[in-house]
């Protein structure tokens, strides 16, 4: 299936046969040139790379090889292709269609939901040989195996996406519709080999996964938030707003915690970068987070919430629940949507407002994206240190003059001077994260927040990531700059012992 909807090799919608339109459906006579070459074949229009060199002999080679790369982007198709199985996954899949509709004749769904998946394939084991007797099919043990799985998972589990749930080199799932699913693998997207039956079998499964967490999706509530048993965030939307049929997107989540230093031994940081933040989170310094989708926000806030100290009181507040603290004194907090008649919601305003009353030494929100913003900055400014929060931005300049038009959208009547210099007084470093496009995380800039100069917020920066060049195979080169200069903040990180440190990292 083309990026269209159609399938390739069909009629179009001109009647043309073969997915080449031409000029209104009128079919032309083929002529046989004197090479060959019919004159109804397409012309190739990349040029080759001596062709783009000899418009100009002086043309550098690297500029050659980039006029090659535009001009063959240029003239691919465009069509993105569907998910299809192929070998031994293909006819396992074939023979789950033709025993599953006579399993459930024999299973009573309800007793089969009370076990669990290694029960569940025990019970399977002597019905699925009856059925595939019944069906005069022979199967060896690795098939016999794999098809209890299956089986197993699409009456338990998620169905074909399980395969994709349990690959610890996925990182996202996005599924594009019954008939195409990409995954993210090592920071690249390539097409997934697994398939679902119909709209109707996929539908189900995200109706599965947000009915499991209280959550609903219909066509009167085509837009839900959910996460899995491991934490991993779910995104569903389905018809009418998705036009390809029901779209899910799964974060996953990491189920070995990441660290600070184990983010600097990936190369997504300096070891002394990686001191600098130590120090910052353990010296209760309010931090923001700013990134896009996708660049690890969530990750980094993670690996700072590490350096906590365990006698504090953290709550967590974020719309689905993912972050994973690993300190003993952890509230976790999530928002409510409000119910069919609209009524009964609980927002991440609500939730902060609240948080404020149950004595938390910091006070953690997943992501600020509205006038939750003000609340958060009150809290950073009245007691409760070392909070943080994640926001989408692509630099800590501009994360500012979000935070400042957070405030402003909201209901809140205060003059623009006053926003930035609260924001100013509260939030003592920005980190920033960016995802390159060879797929790799890094933390691009780590930036202090001074304080006011007139109506201008001043920031000092600390640590910047410089570009230098690309190696052969598309990986990116660049180095981790420390600034030398002297912390502002290192007056913080004296009151817990860490200025040392603190400044031998910076400097």
């Amino acid at each position: 299936m083309n990026a269209f909807g159609r399938r390739n090799g069909g009629m179009g919608s001109g009647g043309n046969n073969g997915g080449v339109r031409g000029g209104f459906g009128v079919a032309r006579p083929m002529h046989v040139q004197p090479g060959g070459a019919r004159e109804d074949q397409p012309v190739e229009t990349a040029a080759p790379l001596d062709a783009i060199a000899a418009l100009d002999p002086l043309t550098p080679p690297g500029q050659v090889d980039a006029m090659q790369r535009l001009s063959d982007r240029q003239n691919a198709t465009g069509e993105a292709g569907a998910s299809r199985m192929e070998g031994f996954e293909a006819s396992i899949h074939k023979i789950k269609e033709q025993v599953l509709p006579r399993l459930l004749e024999r299973v009573d769904p309800e007793a089969a939901a009370t076990l669990g998946k290694d029960e569940l394939a025990e019970e399977f084991r002597p019905i699925i040989g009856e059925v595939l007797a019944e069906l005069k099919l022979t199967l060896n043990r690795r098939e016999q195996f794999a098809l209890e799985k299956v089986l197993v998972d699409e009456l338990l589990g998620l169905g074909p996406l399980e395969e994709l749930l349990s690959d610890s080199e996925i990182s996202d799932i996005m599924v594009n519709g019954p008939d195409q699913t990409f995954v993210e693998r090592k920071g690249k997207l390539e097409i997934a080999q697994i398939q679902f039956r119909d709209e109707e079998h996929l539908f189900q499964i995200a109706q599965r996964i947000c009915n499991s967490v209280g959550r609903r999706v219909d066509q009167t509530t085509p837009l839900a938030d959910a996460r899995l048993k491991d934490g991993s965030r779910v995104n569903v939307i389905v018809p009418p707003l998705s036009l390809r049929g029901t779209a899910i997107s799964i974060r996953k989540f990491s189920a070995k915690p990441i660290t600070l230093d184990m983010m600097a031994g990936f190369g997504s940081m300096s070891p002394k970068m990686a001191t600098a933040l130590k120090v910052a989170g353990a010296s209760r310094f309010n931090i923001v987070i700013s990134g896009g989708t996708g660049s690890g926000k969530t990750t980094m806030l993670n690996a700072l919430s590490k350096m906590i100290d365990p006698g504090e009181r953290v709550l967590t507040i974020e719309d689905a629940a993912e972050l994973r603290l690993q300190q003993p004194h952890w509230l976790p907090l999530e928002t409510r949507p409000a119910n069919l008649e609209g009524q009964g919601e609980i927002s991440i305003r609500d939730l902060v407002k609240n948080a404020l009353r149950m004595r938390p030494d910091r006070i953690i929100l997943g992501e600020i994206r509205g006038s939750e913003c003000f609340d958060m900055l009150a809290a950073m400014n009245t007691g409760h240190d070392g909070s943080m929060c994640t926001l989408h931005s692509n630099s800590p300049r501009e994360a500012l003059a979000r935070m400042e038009n957070m405030v402003m959208m909201s209901d809140i009547k205060v003059p623009k001077e006053a926003i930035s210099r609260q924001i100013a007084d509260s939030v003592d470093m920005i980190i920033q994260v960016k995802r390159l496009r060879d797929g790799s995380r890094r933390v691009t800039n780590v930036t202090e927040v001074i304080g006011m100069e007139g109506p201008v917020i001043v920031t000092q920066e600390l640590f910047k990531f410089e570009y230098l060049d690309e190696s052969a195979d598309g990986k990116i080169i660049g180095e981790y700059r420390s600034m030398g200069l002297r912390p502002y903040t290192i007056d913080k990180a004296k009151q817990f012992g860490f200025d040392q440190a603190y400044l031998e990292a910076c400097l």
